[in-house]
């Protein structure tokens, strides 16, 4: 049975596949220059990604969350490292990141499980 991470996957990059299908050129610019922003520059992906965490809780983007969780994941980060970042990002947005928050927690649980 698929999990939480495994549906996430496979839907995003569904509707990646179909949305970029339509050649819109000003959609796949904003993609790339997305790609392009979370490489390694001055700042080390971690830290970018790290960053992206924090935004995306305080805009509430749920799919952001995930995304920015599961890369963080892969680039080695801590559960401790993780936590605080969230806590800052608690902070900055106010108790409406609580859902968010809770929703994160059990979503970088279940990365854990399945590796």
């Amino acid at each position: 049975m698929p999990n939480n991470v495994e549906e996430f996957d496979a839907y995003r990059k569904r509707m990646n596949d179909k949305i970029l299908a339509t050649d819109n050129k000003v959609i796949k610019r904003i993609f790339n220059l997305d790609t392009n922003a979370y490489k390694e520059g001055h700042l080390p992906v971690k830290t970018k990604e790290l960053l992206g965490l924090v935004a995306s809780t305080v805009l509430r983007c749920d799919d952001c969350i995930k995304y920015h969780l599961e890369t963080c994941f892969k680039e080695g980060v801590s559960k401790d490292e993780v936590m605080e970042t969230l806590s800052i990002a608690t902070l900055v947005g106010g108790t409406i990141v609580i859902p968010h928050l809770r929703r994160a927690y059990e979503f970088w649980e279940e990365l854990e499980t399945k590796n």
